[in-house]
């Protein structure tokens, strides 16, 4: 692959030329990463098994090399025999009563949640303490919102997921309302949500910051760039991924006729791609770089490519830290 001119190439190799425009960033946030490097450096200290409750982060190719060096994966703590093995909560958070499981029977628990999940809890916790009811923009099901419900007492925070229902939505008082993100949404989707829920309770508290995170935010800025340059993008993730699902329909809004997620080369139906001259890629934040080189190498034996990165924010400085245990093992 280079960044010669496409025709130059295409006439060279014999084979249609496509410009690829590889956004950046992309794959991996700091979160994903701490999340992986905790069941790593587990494995690594304490030796196999370690026990990973829910996918570590979503995406099949990651799990499998993990369960390949010995993380044993369950949905739920009673699949755990009694261990002294580490046991790692995912990086989309749990809801209070695992942990409280976990202590019951004397796990060895060790917490991936993202800093930015735990951010939202902490703030839900803090709108709860002050007497105030909860609106969580998310959506049903996706392991952060199951998280982040389980905070409080049910009842304590109202799940909103469209528009519509953040229309028909009845406080128990409309003065006292606060909302909190999931941080994966559509940056798109929530500012409509938030704009109609501020329309009708001005007094709503909205969040210190931006609940929906750095990486969420910036990926879907740079597929925003990229979509209408191109004929058709390729989003390298997990279909349960929900920020890999976003920036498929961020690329179709933007512009783009044609977008895809796809976890592997393998997924792709060539057809889709017949005739196109220019082909943006990017991939969701638990998504490694290996399978976009992957898609890559998989273009580059049916076109002759020339790449060019678009370049946006620089995630070049954003770090997390090990969960404590891990650093003070380190440490010693």
């Amino acid at each position: 692959m280079t960044s010669e001119n496409p025709s130059e190439i295409a006439a060279q190799s014999g084979k249609p030329g496509l410009k690829v425009l590889l956004c950046s960033p992309r794959g991996f946030c700091a979160g994903v990463v701490r999340a992986i490097d905790s069941v790593e450096q587990a494995l690594k200290r304490y030796g196999a098994p370690v026990y990973v409750r829910h996918e570590i982060v979503h995406n099949r190719y990651v799990v499998e090399s993990l369960k390949a060096k010995g993380a044993v994966f369950v949905e739920e703590l009673d699949e755990i025999p009694d261990t002294d093995a580490p046991v790692i909560f995912s990086a989309h958070g749990v809801p209070k009563s695992i942990p409280a499981e976990s202590q019951r029977r004397n796990f060895f628990a060790l917490d991936a949640t993202c800093p930015l999940v735990t951010k939202v809890h902490r703030e839900a916790e803090i709108h709860h303490k002050r007497g105030r009811e909860i609106l969580l923009i998310g959506h049903a099901g996706h392991p952060e919102v199951v998280g982040t419900l389980g905070q409080l007492p049910d009842g304590a925070i109202q799940l909103i997921q469209t528009a519509e229902e953040a229309q028909t939505f009845t406080p128990r008082d409309l003065n006292n309302l606060a909302y909190v993100t999931q941080t994966t949404l559509s940056l798109d989707d929530t500012a409509e949500i938030v704009d109609i829920l501020k329309q009708r309770f001005p007094n709503i508290v909205a969040p210190h910051k931006e609940d929906i995170c750095y990486a969420t935010t910036n990926r879907q800025e740079a597929v925003k760039r990229v979509a209408p340059r191109v004929d058709a993008l390729v989003v390298v993730g997990a279909p349960n991924s929900s920020n890999s699902r976003r920036l498929q329909e961020v690329a179709e809004r933007a512009g783009c006729r044609y977008s895809v997620l796809v976890q592997r080369a393998s997924e792709i139906d060539w057809s889709k791609f017949e005739g196109i001259g220019t082909l943006g890629v990017t991939a969701g934040a638990s998504a490694p770089e290996v399978l976009v080189e992957e898609i890559l190498d998989a273009f580059a034996e049916r076109f002759a490519l020339s790449v060019e990165t678009v370049s946006g924010a620089d995630e070049s400085g954003m770090f997390f830290p090990l969960p404590r245990q891990l650093r003070e093992r380190a440490t010693a």
